[in-house]
């Protein structure tokens, strides 16, 4: 079978209406909107309301891209959701989006590497296209992080926010130069303490113990996570530029996964590229997890930073720990 070119071809997104700002959380933590810009960049994030689960950000984000390409979620081969905040354990919260949005012909499933998480479900939709069993695969981002965020912990519940945005790949046409070139990815398990939810899998089950003990939150270890992600950013981006004979000077634009400003831009200055073709926006929106790539994407072409033919290189890093970075061309 011979492989076709995968393209992106439509992005929609989704916040909900609510936002918490930095002077917000001065009164719930021991904090203060200028400790909070110096060490992550981030002044507000978006907050979904009690009604509000992550299936109905990812629906949001799915209707947005089907309008945007003027197509009918019918058509839909496939839908894949990016999340670490599924409304549920099961059925896959991508069960859920396919029978909301009427998606009658696809299959799909969740797919869970934390805030890596699009970028891995970008390149596994882009693989399926390009074998030819694909022709419309819906990739989704999305998560309702408030709900697994301990307000009374200074050191997450500034960092994250609420969000979801989606990309449709569809196969290129022939000799259109516009599509997917490369990706690279990376696990290291070892990583797996410094970020993580304790409790509410096999290991650790809901308890009145594990409750009492806040071990269904999210625990960091900032310092851990922030060498980790520059270093690896940097090694995996040159890595991917290099086997394709390409360097920073080639890159038009990078959207790294927004976790922390300061390690967007000392991820910059090591791989040589300016900070004028990084698109930078956590400060309106914090760290969304998976939907902080579709979300700067938006952006970056709302604020004609992106255009078709541009080269276009996609960065993040995740708990567990997950890593990866891949590069496409610009189709639209």
């Amino acid at each position: 079978m011979q492989l076709r070119r995968p393209k992106i071809t439509a992005l929609g997104c989704y916040t909900p209406p609510g936002v918490l700002t930095n002077a917000d959380l001065e009164k719930m933590v021991a904090t203060n909107n200028q400790w909070i810009l110096e060490r992550t960049g981030i002044a507000e994030r978006h907050i979904a309301t009690p009604d509000i689960a992550t299936s109905d950000l990812a629906v949001e984000a799915a209707r947005a891209t089907l309008a945007g390409r003027g197509i009918d979620a019918s058509e839909l081969d496939a839908i894949l959701v990016c999340t670490v905040t599924p409304d549920m354990q099961f059925p896959a919260t991508a069960c859920l989006v396919q029978h909301r949005i009427g998606a009658t012909r696809a299959w799909g499933f969740d797919l869970v590497a934390a805030c890596a998480g699009f970028l891995y479900g970008l390149s596994t939709g882009a693989h399926l296209v390009a074998a030819g069993t694909h022709r419309k695969v819906l990739v989704v981002g999305a998560d309702t992080m408030s709900r697994i965020i301990d307000y009374t912990d200074r050191s997450t519940c500034i960092l994250f926010g609420d969000g979801a945005g989606a990309m449709l790949i569809e196969p290129a046409e022939d000799g259109e130069d516009a599509g997917f070139i490369d990706f690279l990815g990376e696990i290291d398990g070892a990583g797996g303490n410094y970020l993580k939810m304790p409790a509410g899998g096999s290991r650790l089950p809901a308890s009145n113990e594990t409750v009492a003990n806040r071990l269904h939150y999210v625990k960091q270890d900032g310092q851990q996570v922030f060498k980790y992600a520059v270093k690896k950013i940097t090694e995996l981006c040159t890595a991917l530029l290099e086997r394709n004979g390409l360097k920073a000077a080639d890159v038009s634009l990078m959207v790294p996964h927004q976790a922390n400003r300061r390690i967007i831009e000392a991820t910059a200055e090591r791989l040589g590229l300016p900070i004028e073709r990084v698109i930078i926006n956590i400060d309106r929106y914090g760290n969304t997890t998976a939907g902080t790539i579709p979300l700067a994407t938006r952006d970056a072409i709302a604020q004609g930073r992106l255009q078709r033919g541009d080269l276009v290189l996609f960065a993040a890093v995740g708990a567990g720990y997950t890593a990866g970075a891949c590069l496409w061309r610009w189709a639209f």
